[in-house]
């Protein structure tokens, strides 16, 4: 893992202005934020590692743990939870065995919340990495699961 992390961070200068771009590069290249990048990187800048934490810790789109292969985001948005998207997600969380924000032992998916989509017209809507699920109901859970892995 150091040697990915030290591919990640190879091309900045190690600027407080490089910390956001630094935290994307390694979690692109890990594919989440382990533990040791965090204290590269602030020992890099030369700032505390609680300054780099904090900041990771802003942004939803920074993880600490290893992500499954494909995520799986169900909107709870308005026009979604009012059709039933919170029902939707019990039943992937059912079906997964894991709760939003977890992923599954084989990491083959991650399960998230998200507030909207912009597909409210097709509510509610499960996301599969790029692909859209619109119009479902708890009892399709384990189909969208099927046509995300055939191996479910």
């Amino acid at each position: 893992m150091q040697e990915q992390t030290s591919k990640a961070l190879s091309g900045f200068e190690g600027k407080t202005n490089e910390v956001i771009p630094m935290l994307q590069a390694v979690q692109n290249e890990i594919g989440y934020l382990p533990e040791e990048a965090i204290r590269d990187i602030a020992d890099i800048i030369g700032i505390p590692e609680s300054k780099v934490y904090g900041t990771a810790t802003f942004y939803s789109q920074f993880y600490f743990s290893p992500r499954g292969e494909r995520t799986i985001k169900v909107c709870l948005g308005t026009a979604c939870h009012v059709r039933g998207g919170m029902q939707v997600m019990e039943a992937l969380e059912r079906e997964m065995g894991i709760n939003a924000g977890e992923t599954t032992q084989d990491f083959k998916f991650s399960l998230e919340r998200v507030n909207c989509v912009g597909s409210c017209a097709l509510a509610p809507v499960v996301m599969v990495d790029d692909d859209v699920f619109g119009r479902l109901v708890p009892k399709q859970a384990k189909e969208v699961l099927e046509k995300s892995d055939p191996e479910v």
